[in-house]
């Protein structure tokens, strides 16, 4: 891996301007009529190969990269959005995004620490350890507010998440994850002005998320990804459409995977295919 590390840090010393940073870690929006996990498994037998990079960590010494994480529900439409984001705010290129549908949030592991998504042989599946899905990134500390942003522009002015009457449970639940979580008292006042920005509809939840917590209505815990870290997500959730309406994401959006897989920057997660 130091060769993409390397070069990692160049693009986002060249786009940023800031520091590089060694990682310590590798880092469906729903129809109300049809339940995302039963058209995973309907589609499972065109499920393509997992082969994915995780978005890389930094330390929590570094105040310019920072790895975060945000669950809202189903990550398809979220790591849009933040995809959308890094482009908007950091000026990133295709090589240089960072945003990553995975877990995190539970305490256990499988195989090899594999966290994977439902599959027909029920096989280190997230919900059973207690993760939710993510969208994990890495951005400069300084961006954090502006990311935040994106995140609570996701629910409707009484709290409710995109996907809040489909997916259900604690698979889906709200969380955010930086390092240090609630000891980290400046991000996580960051995380509660901007909360307040939006009429504090989603009430920030501190130092009560154990690992494997239930699915809170507008609420989201803040997690310590330190000891909660993001777990990858299998090739095929990476770069998807949504289900709800407008959420059919161009060709170029859903492509990405591939060209990343092509150069180079992609990992295989190891998890079952379907």
């Amino acid at each position: 891996m130091k060769p993409f590390l390397a070069v990692l840090a160049a693009l986002v010393t060249t786009a940023t301007g800031y520091t590089p940073f060694t990682p310590p870690y590798p880092p469906q929006i729903i129809k109300s009529s049809q339940s995302r996990r039963t058209f995973i498994e309907l589609a499972s037998a065109t499920v393509f190969a997992a082969t994915l990079v995780a978005p890389k960590a930094a330390s929590a010494s570094d105040d310019s990269i920072i790895p975060v994480y945000f669950g809202a529900g189903c990550f398809w439409h979220v790591q849009h959005e933040f995809v959308e984001a890094e482009i908007k705010f950091l000026k990133r290129s295709e090589k240089q995004l960072t945003a990553r549908a995975g877990y995190a949030g539970g305490t256990k592991l499988g195989k090899d620490g594999r966290v994977c998504y439902h599959n027909l042989g029920g096989k280190d599946e997230y919900g059973k350890m207690g993760h939710c899905e993510v969208v994990g990134l890495s951005i400069p500390k300084s961006s954090f507010a502006d990311f935040c942003r994106v995140y609570f522009a996701l629910y409707d002015k009484k709290g409710n998440r995109p996907d809040q009457l489909g997916d259900r449970g604690g698979e889906y639940r709200s969380i955010v994850g930086f390092p240090g979580g609630a000891s980290n008292v400046e991000l996580t006042n960051i995380v509660k002005d901007v909360s307040a920005e939006f009429g504090g509809v989603v009430k920030v939840v501190e130092g009560k998320a154990q690992g494997g917590d239930d699915d809170l209505r507008g609420g989201t815990y803040v997690m310590n990804n330190e000891n909660f870290p993001f777990h990858l997500g299998e090739l095929y959730h990476q770069f998807h459409d949504g289900f709800a309406p407008g959420e059919n994401y161009p060709a170029s959006y859903n492509n990405i995977k591939n060209n990343l897989n092509e150069a180079g920057l992609l990992d295989d997660t190891a998890c079952p295919l379907m």
